[in-house]
C-alpha cells in the first residue's frame, strides 16, 4: 500500500510538472505570436533592429519561464578567496610604465547613458543635468577624456550606451563637442516589451512608442550592453582598430574616471595572465547595505544582488561584517572576451524581475539584467578594492549638494576631495521632500553653503538658505508643517538643531 501511495505521488508530481510544461509551451507560443504581430507593424527601416530586439526578448522570456525560485543557493555562497580581490594600493604601488600612451590607446570608455532625470524632477536624459559650474555629467565626462588625450597624445574614444528614452536628446547635444579632442560614438540599448503581470503577454500592440504605447516598452537594464554593443558593430570596429579593453561605468558616477594604474594592471599583469573582467568594489558603509556584493560561488567570482537573496538571509547579506564590499559598477572588460562569449551565447546573467504599475493602473513586469552579473562567465576575473572616491554617484539632490559644494575641487572634468577637508569621509546629507526636484533645490539655496567641516546635515520642511552660510559638525533643520525657516545670509551653524519658525522678510 505504501509503495502504491509513493507511486501515485510520484505520478501526480510527474503529471503536475508535465502539465506545467504544457502550459509553459503554450505561453511561449502565445508570446511568439504576439511578437510576430508587433513585428508586422514595423516599417522597412525599423524592421531589422526591431527583429533583433524582439528575438532578444524572446530568449530572455524563455529563460524567465525556465527559472524556478531564487537564483542562488545560499548554502553555496562563500567569501571570495583573498587573492581574488586585490587592494588598490597594491596595484598602484607597481607604478606606471614609460609607454603609458600605448597602453591608453588600447582603451575605450563606455558610459551607461540610458537613464532619465525623472527621479530628480528633470525631463530628458539624466546626463544633461548641470552638476557643477553649469557643467553637466556629459560635459565632465568629455572634459576628462579630452584631458587624457591631450596629456598623453592618445586617442581614447567615448561611447555612450543610450536608450530609446535618451538617444534623440543626447545626439542633439553631441554637436557641441565636435571640436573636442574626443571621438564620440553612440549605440542604443534594446527596446523590450513590458508584459502584463497576469497574462504574461506583451502590452504593446505595435512597434510605436508614442501615444498610448509610450509605457509599453522599456530598456532592459545595463546587462543588455553585451548584445547591443555587439549588434551595433562597434565591438568589431574597435577590435579592428586594436582596442583591447572597455571601461564601463554609470554616467552619474562622478568618481568613475580612467585609472591608469588599473589599466596598466590589465595590460601588463604581474603573473603574465590577463584578466578578462575587473570589477571595482569598495568598502561598505551603513549607507550601502543594499549594494550587490562579490562572493565565491561554485568556484567562480559571482555578483550577488539583494533581490537574489532568500528572505531569511537578507539581514545576513546586509551585514557589514560578513560582506564587507560592494560593486561600484566601474568595470573593465576585455573586448575579445565579449566577442567570444557573445558568439557562443555564453554570457549568463540572472534575470531581475521588476514590477511596475502603469499610469492607467495596469500591473506589468519588465525583465532586466545587470552588467556586473556576467562576471562569472569570464575567465580570470578579479575584484579591485578601490578608494571610496571612485564611487561618487549622484542619485538625489542630497548627492548634488555634496558635489556642488567646496568639499570638492574640479580639475579637467574630475572632482577631487578638497585638501582643506581634514578627514576623508563624505558628510551624510539628507534633504527632505521639498528639495527632491532640482529646480526646487536650486531655488532654496542662494549659494551653496561652506561644508568643509560638516559631518551630518538633515533638512526637513520648508527651509531656505541665504548666501554664504557655513555648516559644521551635525546640523539638523526641521520646519514643521505650515512653518518656514530661512537661514540668514552669513549664518554659521555648528552642531545645531533649528526648528520652529524663522522668517526673514525684505524690509
Amino acid at each position: 500500500f505504501v509503495f502504491f501511495v509513493e507511486m501515485s505521488k510520484a505520478m501526480s508530481q510527474d503529471g503536475a510538472s508535465q502539465f506545467q510544461e504544457v502550459i509553459r509551451q503554450e505561453l511561449e507560443l502565445s508570446v511568439k505570436k504576439e511578437l510576430e504581430k508587433i513585428l508586422t507593424t514595423a516599417s522597412s527601416h525599423e524592421f531589422e533592429h526591431t527583429k533583433k530586439d524582439l528575438d532578444g526578448f524572446r530568449k530572455l522570456f524563455h529563460r524567465f519561464l525556465q527559472e524556478k525560485g531564487p537564483s542562488v543557493d545560499w548554502g553555496k555562497i562563500q567569501r571570495p578567496p583573498e587573492d581574488s580581490i586585490q587592494p588598490y594600493e597594491k596595484i598602484k604601488a607597481r607604478g606606471l610604465p614609460d609607454n603609458i600612451s600605448s597602453v591608453l590607446n588600447k582603451l575605450v570608455v563606455v558610459k551607461l547613458n540610458g537613464g532619465l532625470g525623472t527621479s530628480m524632477g528633470c525631463k530628458g536624459p539624466k546626463s544633461l543635468i548641470g552638476v557643477r559650474n553649469e557643467n553637466t555629467f556629459l560635459d565632465l565626462t568629455v572634459q576628462q577624456i579630452e584631458h587624457l588625450n591631450k596629456t598623453y597624445n592618445t586617442d581614447v574614444p567615448l561611447v555612450l550606451m543610450n536608450s530609446f528614452n535618451t538617444d534623440e536628446d543626447t545626439k542633439k547635444i553631441l554637436q557641441k563637442y565636435n571640436h573636442c579632442r574626443v571621438k564620440i560614438y553612440t549605440f542604443n540599448q534594446s527596446r523590450y516589451p513590458r508584459i502584463n503581470k497576469e497574462s504574461l503577454l506583451p502590452v504593446a500592440k505595435d512597434v510605436s512608442y508614442s501615444g498610448e504605447n509610450t509605457e509599453a516598452w522599456y530598456p532592459p537594464g545595463h546587462g543588455d550592453i553585451y548584445a547591443s554593443f555587439y549588434n551595433s558593430g562597434l565591438l568589431d570596429t574597435f577590435i579592428g582598430e586594436g582596442k583591447e579593453y572597455i571601461f564601463v561605468s554609470n554616467i552619474d558616477n562622478l568618481g568613475a574616471t580612467v585609472d591608469l594604474y588599473i589599466l596598466n594592471h590589465l595590460m601588463n599583469p604581474p603573473n603574465g595572465k590577463r584578466c578578462e573582467f575587473v570589477m571595482e568594489v569598495t568598502n561598505k558603509t551603513r549607507a550601502d547595505v543594499k549594494g550587490g556584493t562579490l562572493t565565491q560561488y561554485e568556484g567562480k567570482l559571482r555578483l550577488v544582488e539583494i533581490a537574489q537573496v532568500p528572505k531569511a538571509h537578507v539581514d545576513e547579506f546586509k551585514s557589514v561584517s560578513k560582506f564587507k564590499i560592494f560593486n561600484t559598477n566601474n568595470l573593465w572588460i576585455s573586448l575579445a572576451a565579449v566577442k567570444r562569449l557573445q558568439e557562443q551565447n555564453a554570457i549568463d546573467m540572472e534575470i531581475i524581475v521588476n514590477a511596475k504599475t502603469l499610469d492607467g493602473g495596469l500591473n506589468v513586469i519588465q525583465l532586466e539584467t545587470a552588467v556586473g552579473a556576467a562576471i562569472k562567465s569570464f575567465e580570470n576575473s578579479l575584484g579591485i578594492n578601490v578608494p571610496r572616491s571612485r564611487f561618487l554617484p549622484v542619485k538625489t539632490t542630497s548627492d548634488l549638494l555634496l558635489v556642488m559644494s567646496n568639499l570638492y575641487s574640479l580639475n579637467a572634468g574630475s572632482l577631487t576631495m578638497s585638501e582643506k577637508r581634514e578627514f576623508p569621509t563624505v558628510p551624510l546629507v539628507k534633504l527632505g521632500s521639498s528639495f527632491t526636484k532640482v529646480q526646487d533645490y536650486l531655488r532654496r539655496f542662494e549659494s551653496i553653503p561652506d561644508m568643509l567641516e560638516l559631518d551630518h546635515l538633515t533638512v526637513s520642511g520648508d527651509v531656505t538658505f541665504g548666501k554664504n552660510v557655513s555648516l559644521k559638525g551635525t546640523v539638523i533643520i526641521i520646519a514643521n508643517h505650515g512653518d518656514r525657516i530661512d537661514i540668514p545670509p552669513g549664518a554659521v551653524l555648528e552642531n545645531k538643531i533649528v526648528s520652529g519658525n524663522l522668517r526673514i522678510l525684505d524690509h
